[in-house]
C-alpha cells in the first residue's frame, strides 16, 4: 500500500534517447533509399535486356514495341533515381545533425517530406516533427 509511483526520470535523458533513436531511423530509411537505387538499376538492366533483345520478340505478332517507349522509361529511372539518392542523402544528413543537434529546421523539413513515403517515411516524418517541436528539444538545440 505504501509503494510510490514510477519515477519518470530525467526529461533530458529522455529527449537525447529519443534524438539517438531519431537519427538512427533516419539512416536506416537512407539504406533503404540506397537499397532502392540499386533496385532502379537493376530493373533498368532487365528493362533494357528485354526491350533491345531480338530473340525475346521472335513469334510476336506486332514485334518489339517502339524506340519512343523505351525513351520514356529511361526518364522514369533518371527522375526516380535522382529522388532516391536525393532522399538518401537529405535523411543521412538529417541524421548526422539530428545527433549533433544542429540544423533543426533541415530535420523538420525532411521529417515532413519523408511523410510521402508510405509507411516507413510516414511514421518517421510524424515522430521526427512530433519530438523536434518539443520546447525542450528545441532548447537542447539553442543550447549548442
Amino acid at each position: 500500500m505504501n509503494e510510490h509511483p514510477p519515477s519518470i526520470g530525467d526529461p533530458r535523458k529522455t529527449d537525447a534517447d529519443h534524438l539517438k533513436l531519431l537519427a538512427v531511423f533516419h539512416f536506416v530509411v537512407a539504406g533503404f533509399a540506397f537499397l532502392g537505387i540499386g533496385f532502379l538499376i537493376l530493373h533498368y538492366a532487365m528493362m533494357s535486356h528485354i526491350m533491345f533483345n531480338p530473340r525475346m520478340w521472335e513469334g510476336q505478332k506486332g514485334g518489339p514495341p517502339p524506340q519512343e517507349f523505351f525513351a520514356f522509361f529511361k526518364w522514369f529511372y533518371l527522375i526516380f533515381g535522382a529522388l532516391l539518392i536525393l532522399g538518401s542523402v537529405c535523411n543521412l544528413l538529417s541524421g548526422l545533425w539530428i545527433n549533433a543537434r544542429r540544423n533543426r529546421m533541415f530535420s523538420l523539413v525532411v521529417g515532413a517530406i519523408n511523410c510521402f513515403q508510405v509507411p516507413v517515411g510516414t511514421v518517421l516524418g510524424i515522430f521526427t516533427i512530433i519530438i523536434l517541436m518539443r520546447d525542450s528539444v528545441r532548447d537542447l538545440y539553442d543550447a549548442r
